[in-house]
């Protein structure tokens, strides 16, 4: 008789992750968003694919948007109201350079104000870190806004506009156009999952905060000191002045885009705060 020996192999511990929900005003780890960089593409990119998604014109949609909306407003505050431009800037172009932070900020904040309801099914069934949504939503109009400066650009060329360095400052600003929607976007995006009224409000706020950001007319008409600081509280103010500087040579924003930026900072901190605290209740009330 012969005896056999059977080798068994060590079996392999594979690492256990625990998933609970935090207590208290937990860290806000964004760390992992790194991790899941591939779902924030992923979602990012089906974001622009379902928004032009059997759209006859696609991308055509965001010309037809700043070229009716310039020539709307170029006759309602240029020809009716006729107000005056930074030096002598085309009015055409004055408000064209403004729509285009402006259409950046609006569409990411519409966006991520409602982007946790759009994704319950997500947020029902897998792990991942909630923020990554409201982010996505945001960087899904980085394309508008590239085919939007396009625009601009030719209508700059048309006018004869010259092209200095200071046009590089533009893509911070429009980062931090972006930023003031995110920051916003993180308190809404929670507050909708908690009261669906949000929802609603959103595109009257939109309405109203554009009325209140100088898209239409200058920011330089406000001269009293106090009323100027009070207005660099809009943080749309100082980006869209900071816009209309850097590409048309407009007046430089000072210290309205110092204030406008300190305003999106705590914006930005405390809805970050907010939206992980009331992260481990969305999966129950949406």
């Amino acid at each position: 008789m012969t005896s056999e020996t059977k080798i068994v192999a060590p079996r392999q511990v594979l690492p256990v992750t625990h998933l609970k929900p935090a207590r208290g005003w937990v860290s806000l780890n964004l760390a992992e968003l790194w991790q899941y960089r591939e779902l924030i593409y992923f979602l990012t990119w089906r974001d622009i694919k379902v928004r032009y998604k059997q759209a006859a014109l696609g991308i055509l949609w965001v010309v037809i948007q700043a070229v009716l909306t310039m020539v709307v407003f170029t006759v309602i505050f240029g020809g009716l109201f006729k107000l005056p431009t930074d030096n002598n800037i085309p009015t055409p172009l004055f408000i064209l350079a403004a729509q285009l932070p402006w259409h950046l900020f609006s569409g990411a904040l519409s966006r991520s104000g409602t982007s946790l309801v759009g994704n319950a099914n997500l947020l029902t069934k897998v792990y991942f870190p909630r923020l990554a949504i409201p982010l996505s939503a945001v960087s899904a109009g980085l394309v508008d806004f590239s085919v939007s400066l396009l625009v601009l650009i030719g209508m700059m060329l048309y006018y004869g506009t010259p092209f200095t360095w200071k046009m590089l400052m533009i893509f911070p600003l429009a980062l931090l156009a972006l930023l003031t929607a995110l920051s916003v976007g993180l308190w809404l995006s929670a507050l909708n999952v908690q009261y669906r009224d949000v929802q609603q409000m959103i595109p009257f706020l939109v309405n109203i905060w554009m009325y209140a950001s100088p898209v239409g007319y200058s920011a330089s008409l406000i001269t009293n000191p106090t009323w100027k600081l009070i207005y660099s509280l809009n943080p749309l103010a100082g980006i869209i002045q900071g816009f209309r500087w850097a590409l048309l040579g407009a007046n430089p924003p000072d210290v309205m885009l110092a204030v406008s930026s300190a305003v999106v900072v705590v914006l930005f901190i405390s809805g970050l705060f907010y939206f992980r605290r009331m992260e481990k209740t969305f999966a129950d009330m949406v």
